[in-house]
Formats: C-alpha cells, sequence, structure tokens
C-alpha cells in the first residue's frame, strides 16, 4: 500500500530545483507504484500568517505516516521545518533526512551537504519516563521547543525512555541519505518503508 509522505524543505530549495528532482522523480508506474503519495503544502502556504500556516501544516501531517526532509544549504536553521520535523516526532511519523546539494541545482551547479537539521533538534525524558521535552539549538544552547500546542512536554503513553534529565538529538534516532551516493532513484521506496 502507498505511503503518504510529508516533505520538508526550505523553499529555496524548490526556487533551486533540488527539492523538485526528489519529490518529482519518475518512477516506472508513478508514483504510486514507487510507495508514496506528496502531501507538501508549500506551493499553496507561501503566504500564509503563522497561525494559518501552522494549521496548515497540521492538517496535511494528518494523514502522513513518513516525514522527509530534505536537506539543503539552510534547511537547519529554518523555523518551519523545525515545526514540521518536531510535530511530526510528536505524531509518531517515521523521520528520515535526504541531502539534496549533490543534486545539480538550475544553476547546474551542486553545493557542499548542509548541516543535518536533526542535530539541532533534542528531547529529553523526565525522569519516570512519563513525559518528554522537545528542545532546539538556538545561539550556542539548548532551549525548549514550545511552538507545538503551546507547549515543549507532553505526556508519553507506554514509553521506554532512555535515561531521564539527559538530551538526546535527533540525529542519533533518525536516518539520513544522500541523494546521489545513496542512489535515492531507485532506493528511496525502500527508505520509507
Amino acid at each position: 500500500m502507498a505511503k503518504r509522505v510529508y516533505f520538508a524543505f526550505h523553499y529555496q530549495d524548490v526556487i533551486d530545483f533540488r527539492a523538485n528532482v526528489v519529490r518529482n522523480h519518475s518512477f516506472v508506474g508513478g508514483v504510486e507504484k514507487a510507495g508514496y503519495f506528496d502531501a507538501s503544502i508549500w506551493e499553496k502556504a507561501r503566504n500564509t500568517n503563522p497561525l494559518a500556516l501552522k494549521r496548515l501544516i497540521n492538517s496535511e501531517l494528518e494523514y502522513t505516516s513518513v516525514t522527509v526532509v530534505l536537506i539543503g544549504t539552510g534547511t537547519w536553521a529554518r523555523p518551519w521545518v523545525r515545526y514540521e520535523i518536531l510535530k511530526s516526532m510528536k505524531r509518531g511519523n517515521k523521520l528520515l533526512g535526504v541531502h539534496i546539494n549533490g543534486i545539480p541545482g538550475k544553476d547546474k551547479q551542486t553545493k557542499n551537504l548542509g548541516p543535518n537539521p536533526f542535530d539541532f533538534l533534542a528531547y529529553r525524558y523526565n525522569n519516570s519516563g512519563s513525559s518528554l521535552t522537545m528542545l532546539e539549538h538556538n545561539n550556542g544552547a539548548w532551549s525548549e521547543y514550545s511552538e507545538i500546542d503551546g507547549s515543549a512536554t507532553y505526556q508519553l503513553e507506554n514509553s521506554k525512555p532512555k535515561q531521564g534529565g539527559q538530551a538526546f538529538k535527533l540525529s542519533n534516532d533518525y536516518p539520513v541519505y544522500l541523494w546521489n551516493r545513496d542512489n535515492g532513484y531507485e532506493n528511496f521506496a525502500t527508505w520509507i518503508e
């Protein structure tokens, strides 16, 4: 059965065509046979206020099971990408990253890999393991991320937490691939399984 995939990316990577290569690449039999539907929202969200944009992201994530972060040069610092990642984590989506700077842009040039956004987001369990607090790294320090539902902390059911009180970067939990090196054209469907 085809998965509904949400793509998170910096809109500059759409302008430069790198994100489009992944989102629109050709599959034998089309994208549904390849195992996903694209649930991206950015074409319809560019001129939306923050509250409306959160509602739009939340509604598009609602029917997804996988979130793919397309990693370009500035993706790691984009506030809406951080929101999409942490909201996806909270709702239980499978998360993975795909570096896209090895894809030639509209200028026919490639770029050096951008920083992994999962290195700038983390979580911390309380000592009993009954709740998890989302964290983001800004200006050299970790701080609580409260943009989702007005709170950085949410209650967990049936959790088996890591050590309470310690922060764990998302990069320790979620895989990241390089589109070119890891042959995304052939392997994307297995990445999202």
